[in-house]
């Protein structure tokens, strides 16, 4: 099943999570987490594209649940590479150590703290979520991948459409032994915040994400909260799973946006990715057409922007 390859089993790995629609992401995000590090030879970095992996397409159109309530397998949706953040210790052969973040996360310190801190014996370390019902959250996770020889996640999103389990107890965690889970300062994940503290950024909100200002919408909603839920229901019911949902925003913070076309701007300069990669990104909408000009304008990064907490 996996069509990565690690250069090594041993040296710890990072492995950004991507689809199309997200991978001028994936490309800033793995540019931050070499530049920012002082040991970046000391790891490797992989982008997991979800098309790579068939098993996707195979459920297209399937139903599914989430959060107790039905949704549609759409490999098309903004965030359909999810899933593949199950797949790292299985692409290190069980061995080693990985970290495993989303394409929306960017190191603005040195990714190495983390990927070489004791875990304590934990097999997972992530964040704690917000929610109440123990969900952790797994946009950032530390893998010890030699105790995760029970993930195959070809065999788990066969279950997923079978019924035997809920994509949100999965994706949160909620299946696994919680013993095995540890946490990590919040800075490592910081949820749209980019201060003196932040380690990585993660811009989850994602009508503000800074690369798709003035985008049609292309994301499908929360729909477990009372009564917003239903409404969300009954809108992709009746107008299509992005009807009525409107543009993409401006980020509200100039220094998030400056900080991710920085980055890019950067990527561009070492040749991780072109111009004509970027023209075509946003051709088909997955970027602000204004991109380009964006980033000829931004100015190279400086801590000294960064806001007190």
């Amino acid at each position: 099943m996996p069509t990565a390859k690690t250069n090594s089993t041993k040296r710890p790995h990072i492995f950004i999570q991507s689809n199309d629609k997200q991978y001028v992401g994936a490309i800033a995000s793995a540019y931050s987490m070499k530049h920012n590090s002082a040991h970046a030879d000391k790891f490797d970095v992989t982008i997991m594209r979800k098309e790579n992996y068939p098993v996707f397409e195979k459920h297209e159109g399937e139903s599914y649940m989430r959060h107790g309530v039905k949704r549609v397998w759409k490999n098309n949706d903004l965030q359909s590479f999810t899933l593949t953040r199950f797949l790292p210790p299985e692409l290190m052969g069980y061995e080693g150590r990985a970290l495993v973040i989303d394409p929306d996360v960017f190191a603005v310190q040195d990714v190495w703290e983390l990927l070489s801190r004791d875990m304590e014996g934990k097999a997972i370390m992530c964040r704690g979520s917000h929610f109440k019902n123990g969900a952790w959250a797994t946009s950032v996770m530390l893998l010890d991948c030699a105790k995760l020889k029970h993930w195959n996640m070809e065999k788990s999103f066969e279950e997923l459409f079978s019924g035997k389990r809920d994509y949100h107890n999965w994706i949160s965690l909620m299946m696994e032994d919680q013993a095995t889970i540890g946490s990590f300062e919040n800075e490592w994940n910081d949820f749209d915040k980019l201060t003196p503290k932040t380690k990585m950024i993660h811009n989850t909100r994602r009508r503000t994400q800074p690369w798709k200002t003035g985008l049609p919408v292309d994301y499908t909603p929360t729909e477990f909260v009372p009564v917003l839920g239903w409404i969300m229901q009954m809108r992709r019911k009746f107008f299509g799973e992005h009807g009525l949902l409107g543009k993409y925003a401006r980020h509200p913070d100039r220094n998030q946006e400056n900080f991710f076309f920085s980055l890019v701007k950067g990527a561009l300069a070492e040749g991780m990715i072109s111009e004509s990669d970027i023209r075509a990104a946003m051709a088909k909408n997955y970027v602000r057409h204004d991109a380009l000009e964006v980033i000829a304008r931004v100015p190279d990064w400086n801590r000294s922007l960064l806001k007190a907490a």
